[in-house]
């Protein structure tokens, strides 16, 4: 997922894209699971996680925006918001309102679209939620089978 840039309102208010994010999931009410390897730990501020030695555990947020669908972030870099999501989990028209709505919210959070990678992929999107148009778009045509 792309970072928040200059043009986001929370950049320029000075918070960082990913206490953006974990402010977002306070605000939501969404639950969250943080951990740290196998230790479940309170959730803390992003530059606590972000200025942790590099051959320390890896955090590990889970959040579930509905108790059926689970993105699990990752703090691979100051600025890059990372997640991954399950699309099996997706399946069905109200679970995949509930993600498009995930999306929405993160990136009228940041002020900056959010772009889909596919696993392995990175640098690749093939969906993302188009700010300005609200709406999530395909970036890719699907492969021909």
């Amino acid at each position: 997922m792309d970072p928040a840039g200059p043009s986001s309102p929370y950049a320029s208010a000075g918070t960082p894209p990913w206490q953006a994010v974990l402010d977002l999931v306070e605000a939501r009410g969404w639950h969250c699971r943080y951990s740290e390897g196998e230790t479940v730990l309170p959730v803390p501020r992003a530059e606590t996680v972000l200025s942790r030695p590099a051959d320390a555990e890896c955090p590990n947020p889970r959040v579930w925006p509905t108790a059926d669908v689970l993105a699990i972030f990752r703090f691979q870099d100051d600025d890059e918001i990372d997640f991954d999501v399950d699309l099996r989990e997706l399946q069905g028209q109200e679970r995949l309102d509930v993600f498009c709505d995930f999306l929405r919210e993160i990136a009228q959070r940041l002020g900056k679209p959010i772009l889909m990678d596919p696993e392995g992929e990175h640098g690749h999107p093939v969906l993302g939620f188009d700010i300005d148009a609200d709406r999530v778009v395909l970036l890719a045509e699907p492969p021909a089978r």
